[in-house]
């Protein structure tokens, strides 16, 4: 594992832990001597994960969509900027680049990116993981729904296991540097439920 994407909020959230999480994260992955691929915005959690990193002088990689950088959002400290010209662009280049991907508090593109790439490690497509830093409780309902949607027979088990979740950043970045990826597939036969 040499380079961790995190996808987060362009918003603070209402809890100061959010921010203060983002910070620590950042700078984890730069000490531990990881590479930071983010969405390369200055706003929100999504600049201060990128503030953390740079201030322990690790190595950041901003991946925009030049529609954004347009409205001024774009890092100007970042090691590397990517400028693309779509959302879909983006988080191919992102998953490219990184070998485990964190969600950290966020709204529903934070979603959609995290969902996405478990999806795509679903279907055999990488072997990386991908995990949600809990911080505070913030995703306690949704690690809910995904547990009732195993009951239910809509994800297996072992597809459910693949997310990683931690109440901190080192501890979630521990659990990735043990991932294995299940060698089951996704498909669930009605006999298996």
């Amino acid at each position: 594992m040499k380079s961790i994407c995190v996808f987060c909020g362009s918003s603070f959230g209402t809890r100061t832990a959010y921010a203060e999480t983002a910070l620590e994260t950042g700078r984890l992955i730069a000490e531990q001597g990881y590479r930071l691929v983010y969405g390369g915005a200055k706003v929100g959690l999504m600049g201060t994960v990128a503030d953390g990193a740079l201030k322990a002088g690790g190595e950041v990689i901003g991946v925009l969509p030049r529609a954004l950088e347009e409205k001024e959002l774009a890092h100007e400290g970042l090691n590397e900027l990517h400028l693309v010209s779509s959302m879909h662009e983006r988080k191919a280049l992102m998953a490219d680049l990184s070998d485990a991907f964190i969600a950290l508090p966020g709204g529903a593109g934070t979603l959609e990116e995290i969902f996405e790439v478990w999806t795509w490690g679903q279907l055999g497509y990488h072997r990386k993981p991908c995990g949600f830093l809990n911080v505070e409780g913030y995703y306690d309902q949704l690690i809910a729904f995904l547990d009732h949607q195993t009951r239910e027979a809509f994800t297996k088990q072992a597809m459910r296991e693949m997310v990683q979740i931690a109440d901190t950043p080192q501890a979630l970045i521990d659990q990735f540097k043990d991932y294995e990826a299940p060698d089951t597939p996704k498909w669930i036969n009605r006999d298996e439920t």
